[in-house]
């Protein structure tokens, strides 16, 4: 069994027996020897998950992605345009795969699906997200370009209601789908949940979004940032109550994602909403739109829906179950990976 797919079972620490710890030392009855040893523990658990095989391939994964996605990015600063395919009217020259899409849901193949980067990033990390959506039969992707430098969450939120209500009105098409990594999560999350979005979004897809805030954030003296701490104004507005919400989330995240902390920051956590969390261990932040299984996760997402957001392939977890929306398996089942 790959080491990824290992999970151990743990107990909650408030229903844990106290351990008896030894009073000889010097420092054993001093108040931050307790702190000392708890930190060291912390360390040493730290480390020996740092030396395992699947983190130190996602961790070499996620620097050469880096240093690729650096000499690519010239390439995604340039808005793109939208697109429309070619109406086809025989399924001459069709793989099977988008064949059978074209088949199974005409509707669904030609449903627009736009893609919002993270901070300090453009269009260009979606290179292998659009390459999967198109070989399965997906003809309008469109992504949504925004400076952290002039934008913040409200501005790009308003800024993707215009291309969603455009897109609408040229394609002739009600709903679209969004797939958001990072800060272009919040942003949709921000126009179905704040702006009456969900009339307009059928599915939604976010990559390593700090929904619950990153506590690295704190770091950063910027007004973006800012956005993204634990206890935002913007994260405030989404926790609030959202009955009747009509889109279907999907929140991807993982547990080698260094720019959300604590990592289950990333999962959607909302009573009203209805949201699926897929965990995907020892993926790095930038590697997210990358990883084969992510892809494979959006890909099978946006293909195998039903007009009321259900799921309709043979096999897949439903989205209104108990177990999906808490981000958990069913019982001997293994997380979706």
């Amino acid at each position: 069994m790959p080491p990824e797919m290992r999970y151990r079972a743990t107990v909650p620490s408030s229903n844990r027996a106290p351990r008896a710890h030894s009073s000889s030392g010097p420092d054993a009855g001093t108040p931050g020897a307790g702190v000392l040893r708890r930190a060291t523990r912390a360390t040493g658990r730290g480390l020996r998950r740092a030396t395992t095989p699947s983190v130190i391939r996602g961790t070499a994964v996620e620097v050469a992605w880096t240093a690729t996605h650096v000499v690519t990015y010239p390439l995604g600063v340039l808005e793109e345009q939208v697109r429309h395919p070619e109406e086809r009217l025989n399924l001459e020259g069709l793989d099977p795969i988008k064949r059978g899409l074209i088949i199974g849901d005409v509707e669904n193949a030609g449903t627009p699906i736009i893609l919002i980067h993270g901070v300090v990033d453009n269009r260009s990390v979606f290179t292998m997200i659009k390459r999967g959506l198109r070989r399965r039969g997906f003809g309008r992707i469109i992504t949504l370009n925004y400076s952290p430098l002039t934008d913040d969450v409200r501005v790009v939120a308003e800024r993707l209601e215009a291309l969603v209500e455009a897109l609408c009105i040229e394609t002739g098409y009600e709903r679209v789908h969004v797939i958001g990594h990072s800060m272009g999560g919040l942003v949709a999350r921000y126009f179905v949940q704040r702006m009456g979005g969900d009339s307009r979004v059928h599915t939604l897809v976010t990559l390593g979004t700090p929904h619950q805030g990153s506590e690295l954030a704190k770091l950063v003296p910027h007004p973006v940032a800012r956005q993204m701490r634990p206890g935002s104004d913007i994260l405030t507005e989404l926790a609030a109550p959202s009955p009747g919400c009509r889109t279907r989330f999907v929140a991807i995240w993982s547990d080698l994602d260094q720019m959300i902390i604590p990592k289950p920051n990333a999962r959607i956590e909302h009573g009203d909403l209805n949201a699926r969390n897929v965990f995907v261990p020892s993926v790095g932040h930038n590697s997210l739109p990358v990883d084969g299984r992510v892809v494979h996760e959006v890909c099978t997402t946006m293909a195998h829906v039903d007009q009321d957001g259900s799921t309709v392939a043979e096999g897949a977890t439903s989205i209104a179950s108990a177990a999906s929306r808490q981000g958990r398996q069913p019982p001997g089942q293994r997380p979706t990976t």
